[in-house]
């Protein structure tokens, strides 16, 4: 057995004291009592699907449960081996072409799995398919209704600071700058596998605590970005052999959660979540903006997209943001602001 394949038997879980164990989980069925209650979004393109159900996991019995089930990419060492034992069923055929429908051996992981249970409502809204919006965030609406709607955000960010304090996950990180003001770690994100090089996803998650946002960034983070873009991508040379000239580094606008993170992707990654235009902002764009304007953040006009199940898109639209209907103009957008413009080749 191959120590990756023994890797992938083994994890260290946080006991709940902070500690973390290693367990053996090669025979585990976390599913075996899982029950379906509905399919909360289905992407063909990307072949993912979201579900909502119950599991028993841990202590938690027959708990809530969000379930993300997505392909992983072909395992190239033993594609060979899985095609003699590949069961097909021809479903056209036409002079030299056919198609069929092919029932892998399971010879090695063809789904990943991220399961977050117990799941509260939150969770289950933030997975499930919703309509999206644009809202263009001047300077005042992100101070009268952006703001103290992350204020009042019960979203929980305590899984970042065991990051930080290497209460769990410590065995992932790439490479780790421990200042206060300056200093980051840098390790892979849950979407990536850690395999396929062209698949790269790592995050870096600053050690500073308070800075929550784009629109927190002034002159004085010029220092804490420059050097988690100098030495994250350094790192990643140096492990994964992608040179800086393959890499998309960005921030994301809205974020996920309120403590500033940069994300790193290798340019092979076809759309990666959050690459879009209404979403990311390339930390070397970022940098020369706060270079030109300490304050570019704070003056700027933002645009992005939110969902109707958003806690977000609800203080919006109790702003009377949307009109009455929300297709309207919005009664409130302010066109004098600068405009901050992303372009992703």
């Amino acid at each position: 057995m191959s120590s990756t394949q023994e890797e992938a038997k083994k994890r260290k879980l946080d006991d709940g004291t902070g500690d973390q164990k290693e367990i053996d989980n090669s025979h585990s069925s976390l599913f075996k009592d899982f029950t379906l209650k509905r399919v909360l979004r289905e992407d063909p393109r990307s072949k993912t699907i979201s579900l909502h159900g119950s599991l028993t996991k841990g202590q938690h019995v027959s708990a809530d449960a969000v379930v993300l089930l997505e392909r992983k990419p072909f395992e190239v060492s033993t594609l060979e081996d899985s095609l003699h034992k590949t069961r097909t069923t021809e479903t056209l055929s036409n002079d030299i072409y056919s198609t069929h429908d092919a029932f892998s051996p399971g010879l090695s992981p063809d789904l990943k799995a991220t399961v977050i249970c117990p799941a509260t409502e939150k969770h289950i809204s933030k997975y499930s398919e919703h309509e999206p919006f644009l809202v263009r965030e001047t300077p005042d609406l992100y101070k009268n209704v952006t703001e103290p709607c992350m204020a009042q955000s019960k979203f929980s960010i305590q899984w970042v600071y065991n990051i930080l304090e290497k209460k769990t996950e410590s065995e992932r990180i790439v490479v780790e700058d421990s200042d206060p003001d300056l200093g980051f770690v840098l390790l892979p994100d849950m979407k990536w596998d850690r395999k396929n090089i062209d698949q790269l996803y790592l995050v870096a998650i600053v050690h500073k605590h308070g800075i929550r946002s784009l629109r927190d960034l002034g002159s004085e983070h010029l220092p804490l970005l420059e050097n988690i873009r100098t030495k994250g991508l350094a790192a990643i040379k140096k492990n994964f052999g992608v040179a800086a000239h393959q890499m998309r580094v960005c921030l994301h606008y809205q974020p996920s959660y309120y403590h500033l993170h940069v994300h790193f992707t290798n340019l092979r990654l076809d759309s990666p979540p959050g690459s879009d235009v209404l979403r990311a902002h390339l930390l070397d764009d970022v940098i020369d903006n706060i270079h030109t304007d300490p304050d570019f953040y704070q003056k700027a006009t933002i645009s992005y997209a939110l969902r109707d199940g958003d806690e977000l898109y609800k203080w919006y639209k109790n702003a009377n943001y949307f009109g009455t209907e929300e297709s309207e103009t919005p009664n409130n957008a302010n066109t004098e602001s600068s405009t901050v413009v992303v372009w992703l080749g």
